[in-house]
């Protein structure tokens, strides 16, 4: 399974989200280029891991050029058809089946968020990559839910994990334990923060990141936002998206 990378507005990694074909399935069709219409010759279907904008440019034009079915997450029908302008043909949810693939629930960088596994690898869109961490922003992302999907990916022990941007991911229990394990260590700088009298979110992302974050400053700080959701949903502190308390 090869990722086709379509040039893409977004960060991470280097402006490109991966798009890819298996069997007669198109996932992820960011943008259509060259390279995309020679791989979709026998598609049949079209579906998403989520609908950020950086990966459903090629919604419409492909599923147009292919015929294809449309498949969108159970429930979120219509912000399928904002993201993409196209109405969808059918639903999927948690272990559906469309074409040789099986959907994996994996909300938690976004609302909609899904995996598609075969029997030994994933695409696993934005809830891994291979170097650095994943966006989960508050507002959109939930990291209770972004961990547990985290932890559904390392139960199944996949060989390797197809990620929305960058490489493929060879070590994925690694990977995913790596993620975890920096998310955890997030949530302490966080509240160790908040226990020490920072409270509005400028001061905990001052006191939560021990390097230069300027340049990411807005999603930092709606990283942060989420941590701090999802420290009031456990007791641990208190948040009305403005202040925070230590309970």
């Amino acid at each position: 399974m090869n990722a086709i990378t379509v040039p893409t507005e977004t960060l991470a990694p280097h402006g490109e989200t991966n798009a890819y074909v298996v069997d007669t399935v198109l996932i992820d069709p960011a943008g259509r280029t060259a390279e995309l219409d020679r791989a979709v010759g026998g598609v049949e279907h079209v579906v998403l891991t989520h609908t950020h904008p950086d990966h459903v440019g090629g919604v419409a034009h492909y599923a147009d050029a292919c015929d294809a079915t449309v498949w969108a997450r159970q429930g979120r029908e219509e912000r399928f058809e904002r993201a993409t302008g196209v109405a969808p043909d059918r639903t999927f949810r948690g272990g559906t089946t469309v074409g040789p693939l099986t959907v994996i629930e994996t909300p938690g960088h976004a609302p909609d968020h899904v995996a598609f596994a075969t029997d030994r690898e994933i695409v696993a869109g934005d809830l891994a990559v291979a170097d650095g961490s994943v966006v989960v922003a508050a507002g959109e992302g939930d990291l209770r839910a972004y961990l547990t999907s985290l932890r559904r990916l390392y139960a199944r022990n996949p060989a390797v994990l197809h990620p929305g941007h960058g490489p493929a991911i060879e070590n994925p229990r690694r990977t995913i334990r790596r993620l975890i394990d920096h998310r955890l260590h997030r949530e302490e700088r966080v509240l160790d923060a908040v226990r020490s009298g920072a409270r509005t979110l400028p001061s905990v992302t001052d006191a939560a990141y021990d390097k230069d974050i300027s340049a990411v400053r807005e999603f930092a700080e709606k990283t942060v936002a989420a941590h701090l959701e999802k420290l009031a949903v456990e007791g641990d502190v208190t948040w009305d998206g403005e202040r925070a308390r230590s309970t």
